[in-house]
This record gives C-alpha cells, structure tokens and sequence, in this order.
C-alpha cells in the first residue's frame, strides 16, 4: 500500500514537471553596464532560445549607446512591455535576469513587477555604496546645479564609476542620470533587496572570479532578500564578464524547477 502510494505521488511530480517543461517559459533579459544586447548576453539569449525559451533580449538605459539619457522609469516600461509582448506570443511562466548592473536593476524590479522568479547575474553598482558613491559625488551635485539653473534637459559630461574600468566619463542628461544615482533609488541595493515580493524567488549568481568587491559583498546583499524556499545563491566557476554565458544551465535548472512548483 505505501509502496502504491510513494509511486503514485512519483508520478505527480514527474507529470506536473513535464507539464511546466512543455509550456513555454519566457524571460526578459538585460545586460550589464556599457553593454548591449549583442555583447556577454548574446550566448545566454541564444542558448535559451535553443532550448525553446521565449526570449526578450533588451538595449537597456545604461549601455554603451545609450549611457543614462533615459530614465528609470523608461527602464520599468520597457521591462513591462518585453513581459507583456512574451505572455502574448505564449508564455506561461516569466522570468527575469540582469547581468551586471542589469542585476542590480533585476532586484529592484523584483519588487515592482509581478512575474515568476529573477535571475541576478553577478549583480554589481549599489549606488549607496560609500565607496562607489564617493566616486561620483561630484557630478551628482553637478547634474543636481544643473537642473537648478534650468538646465537639466542638455547634454553634458559627466563621470560614472566601475569597478573594472575605475572612474570615466560619459555624455549624459543631467536630469535622468540623477534618477539613476538617487541615494534611496532604483540602484541603492540594500532597498531593492528588501523590497522584494515575498512571494518573488531569486537565482543570485556569484561568480567565484568576479571583482572582489563583489565577491565580498554578495552575500550580505543576499541575506537581505525575503525569505523564499526557492531562492539560491549559486557559486559560478565564472569570472564577471563570462557569467551570463556560464550560467546557462543553472538558470535552465533553476526556472524549469520553480514552473514546475508553481500552480498552472
């Protein structure tokens, strides 16, 4: 008798996790900063859509084009209308990952967008990091006497800072780039961490080789998210930039074990 149950319940599971295998799983992917959706995504994207993934991959605000002349809230749009356009070719479970910034940008959107689980590929750019915010102290209050005078809508110079590249300068419009390092904003990510939906699981990816700083700080950020019985931190024997390409399998892992748990 137990026997007949213990094999009956087998079969559940294996029926509920072939049913979530066979419904299309879409996600929403973003790059890191001064990226593009053609640079270190371009293998994840692709290695997804092999596996008959619903992909959008998208040129985010902060990439190499673009360099924070839009807004935060032109982000969460388009964020929003790639999830729409994926539910309308089919899927039936959401995801979303970031790599990068684009990570820290996934957390915060963690806690805005109502979707079935995120992915943070080595998220990095806490603009309330002490450190990094001493960095660009100067052209935030630039850009904030800017828009003071009236100016805040015209192109200008402004430093940024990476933890790879150091500080450098970027063409920019005072007006947006302040919604993006905003002490209590999008990117502060001790907010968008605890801000989370409880109800939202996480994958955070840490490669082992990424910036040390990173490295360090990864697993306090982490411990800052709600608790979920399907969030992860995941060691990735990775350096930062290879991550997304690394990750491909894990995140395949991870999104067809949270489908298959979720109700249908």
């Amino acid at each position: 008798m137990l026997a007949r149950l213990i094999l009956t319940v087998l079969l559940v599971i294996a029926s509920l996790s072939a049913m979530a295998q066979s419904e299309p799983i879409g996600i929403v992917i973003m790059h890191g900063k001064g990226g593009a959706p053609t640079r270190f995504v371009s293998d994840l994207a692709r290695a997804l859509e092999s596996k008959d993934y619903l992909v959008a991959n998208l040129e985010m605000p902060w990439s190499g084009r673009l360099m924070f002349s839009l807004p935060v809230s032109k982000a969460e749009v388009d964020v929003d209308a790639a999830v729409t356009g994926l539910r309308a070719k089919g899927a039936k479970k959401i995801f979303i990952a970031g790599h990068s910034l684009g990570g820290v940008f996934t957390i915060h959107l963690a806690g805005k967008q109502t979707v079935d689980g995120v992915i943070a590929i080595a998220p990095g750019g806490d603009t309330a990091n002490p450190f990094y915010r001493g960095n660009i102290a100067a052209s935030i209050s630039r850009a904030q006497q800017l828009i003071a005078e009236g100016k805040g809508k015209e192109p200008v110079q402004l430093d940024d800072y990476e933890g790879g590249k150091g500080r450098y300068q970027i063409n920019t419009v005072p007006e947006t780039f302040v919604t993006w390092y905003e002490l209590d904003g999008a990117m502060n990510l001790t907010r968008a961490a605890r801000a989370v939906y409880p109800g939202t699981p996480v994958l955070w990816i840490a490669p082992t080789r990424d910036y040390p700083a990173l490295v360090k700080s990864g697993p306090g950020y982490f411990g800052m998210l709600p608790p979920n019985s399907y969030t992860r931190f995941y060691r990735l024997e990775s350096d930062h930039l290879q991550a997304p390409a690394a990750s491909v399998d894990e995140i395949v892992r991870w999104t067809r074990e949270v489908a298959a748990a979720q109700p249908h």
